[in-house]
């Protein structure tokens, strides 16, 4: 489904697993089910979660970059 792919769309951009969930403050459970296919997130947390990334650019590289330093 949509939400499916959107979820895993934006865990892949931002390197995170359960940091992911941690980040967002949302529970495993909720977004393995996501993921999954057996619930589907309301589509105006899928645009806040994408809109979050891109504007604090929560990605790889800058993942990367912190650790670093």
């Amino acid at each position: 489904t949509e939400c499916q792919q959107k979820i895993k769309e934006l865990r892949e951009i931002t390197g995170m697993t359960e940091e992911f969930c941690e980040a967002f403050e949302i529970p495993y459970r909720t977004v393995t089910e996501w993921e999954r296919g057996t619930r589907n997130a309301p589509k105006y947390v899928l645009k806040f979660m994408e809109y979050y990334i891109q504007n604090e650019k929560v990605k790889k590289e800058n993942e990367q970059e912190a650790s670093e330093n």
